[in-house]
């Protein structure tokens, strides 16, 4: 990756996202942050000094285009990283279809808008695309069925585009994260009704690490999918 390079990321206000976004500017490169409102914006960008920030609500894809016309989209993505993600346990019998709607949403479909939006932009660059997907995008378990759902479907996302934009020179890399410490993975303990203990789990700088030496790979090569386990 060249210096200055100009990355988009979502979910860069907590856990993996933010250790990546942190990683990043730290080593001078060009930020833009999604944020899901305005208010989100301004602390991004006063926690990240520099930033420029995208607004658009990612659960509701729909709406996506029509708040992406009043903003000015970067002119050069190097890299996209989707890092935001909800997950929303229960068991098939019990989950509502509105769950399902905002996991699919949030998961899958934002992802693939906020994707078709910047696609010219990446071919330009010849840049990359990284979906933080999750063991469960690979093995669906009792009670995920809706998070393992959305996240097999950002698989398939992620197959399909690399496929298509090779020609492009578009590389597009999968990250398979275990338990990682992180808000997320504190409501998930919720959930199960678990004592959460974030030292038994993945440090998100351990999973920004990975993300980093995907995108900072020579073009000579290509990391597809990546799982990332929990090492203790």
């Amino acid at each position: 990756m060249t210096p200055m390079a100009t990355h988009v990321i979502t979910g860069a206000g907590s856990g993996i996202g933010a250790a990546v976004a942190r990683r990043l500017h730290a080593r001078g490169d060009e930020l833009v942050l999604h944020a899901r409102d305005a208010g989100r914006a301004k602390e991004l960008a006063a926690e990240f000094p520099g930033a420029r920030t995208l607004v658009g609500d990612l659960a509701d894809p729909d709406k996506l285009s029509w708040a992406f016309s009043h903003q000015t989209l970067p002119d050069r993505v190097d890299s996209l990283l989707h890092i935001a993600g909800v997950v929303d346990l229960g068991q098939v019998g019990e989950l509502t279809p509105k769950s399902w709607r905002h996991q699919l949403n949030v998961n899958l479909v934002a992802p693939a808008e906020l994707t078709r939006h910047l696609l010219p932009q990446l071919r330009a660059a010849r840049g990359h695309v990284v979906f933080v997907n999750s063991g469960a995008g690979l093995s669906a378990h009792a009670g995920w069925s809706a998070y393992a759902a959305s996240k097999h479907g950002l698989k398939a996302l992620a197959d399909s585009l690399r496929a298509e934009e090779h020609a492009h020179g578009v590389r597009v890399t999968s990250v398979y994260p275990g338990r990682t410490a992180s808000p997320m993975q504190a409501k998930v303990h919720q959930q199960e009704g678990k004592d959460y203990h974030p030292d038994r789990w993945i440090d998100p700088e351990s999973v920004a690490t990975t993300i980093l030496m995907a995108i900072d790979l020579p073009r000579d090569a290509e990391v597809n999918d990546l799982t990332v386990r929990p090492g203790q």
